[in-house]
């Protein structure tokens, strides 16, 4: 098979599917490697499923068997609050094993989804943050930590092995029409709760212009390190009345002790050290990607966030 080809980790997930889907058509081979086996009905054409895990050795035998140009690394954890050990190894020791791969297979273009919780959740944070910021993620929140933990991995191989071009992203919150996950949990409510002291302004971007960049870079995009974000920010408080719902802003003390005794109980997986993921919204900047990349996103905070509030009649 000839070194030109595709092969997308995390294929099965809300982006890898959206991104399977954009890339059937394409005249090189496409690759869709993911945890789970894919049902035969809901497999695309001109697409070759493999079941396996980024964490195994075998991984390097599949990228050597279909010698691919190009690998997006799109698998990792998605929801913060889980087994630290086990998150850890999927989104650091998985990462670092995909790199591993790339390199015995010869592969030329590495693009991967980070998150713009690399950067940390902190008061002084800057706004907007810029890729050259430091990155900060936080020790006592394991999804922060991870992201900046793989970001340095990466770094670093950008520096020992720079015949692997590498295309990284820094996703903020990602919408789209069928988005379920902890922060859509939170819009779903009979009320949308909030914290005092802090406007909570969240990033979005829709999920069509994140599929858009992937594939932008996958078909051979410039190298660097890229927010990926719509232009403007929503509140907490400008989500709520969007959605003709009460907004109740709470102390964080308040929800820190709550979240702990929910915690103790087995309600929730989250704790008081997840507070600061609402208190301290990152806003990223994306004039990079659009200068430096060359992409401009299609849809804006507020745009995004009306998409997605038909779709779900949120």
């Amino acid at each position: 098979m000839s070194n030109a080809g595709i092969l997308v980790t995390g294929a099965a997930g809300f982006i890898g599917r959206g991104l399977l889907a954009a890339l059937a058509g394409e005249a090189a081979p496409v690759i869709a490697f993911d945890l789970r086996e894919v049902p035969a009905a809901e497999r695309l054409p001109n697409v070759t499923y493999i079941a396996g895990d980024i964490r195994d050795a075998a991984l390097t035998d599949h990228l050597l068997r279909h010698r691919p140009q190009c690998v997006v690394h799109l698998a990792s954890v998605v929801a913060a609050g889980g087994d630290e050990q086990r998150d850890y190894e999927i989104d650091v020791k998985g990462t670092e094993n995909v790199l591993r791969a790339c390199l015995a297979a010869g592969v030329q273009h590495l693009v991967v989804t980070s998150s713009g919780a690399a950067y940390g959740y902190h008061p002084d944070n800057p706004v907007p943050l810029r890729e050259s910021d430091t990155l900060r993620g936080n020790e006592d929140f394991a999804y922060a930590r991870n992201k900046r933990l793989v970001e340095e991995l990466l770094a670093r191989w950008r520096t020992e092995h720079p015949e692997l071009q590498q295309t990284v992203f820094r996703p903020c919150t990602v919408l789209g029409p069928g988005t379920a996950n902890q922060i859509t949990a939170m819009f779903r409510r009979p009320l949308v709760l909030g914290l005092t002291g802090t406007a909570t302004p969240f990033s979005l971007i829709a999920d069509s212009d994140v599929i858009a960049a992937l594939l932008r870079a996958a078909r051979g995009g410039p190298a660097g390190v890229f927010n990926l974000a719509g232009d403007g920010t929503l509140s907490l408080a400008q989500i709520a009345a969007r959605l003709r719902k009460p907004y109740l802003a709470l102390p964080p003390a308040l929800l820190k002790a709550a979240l702990w005794l929910l915690n103790l109980l087995g309600a929730t997986r989250l704790g008081p050290q997840h507070v600061k993921f609402i208190q301290y919204r990152p806003v990223l900047d994306n004039a990079q990607l659009k200068s430096g990349f060359g992409y401009v996103p299609q849809l804006n905070a507020v745009a995004v966030f009306e998409r997605y509030a038909k779709a779900t009649g949120a």
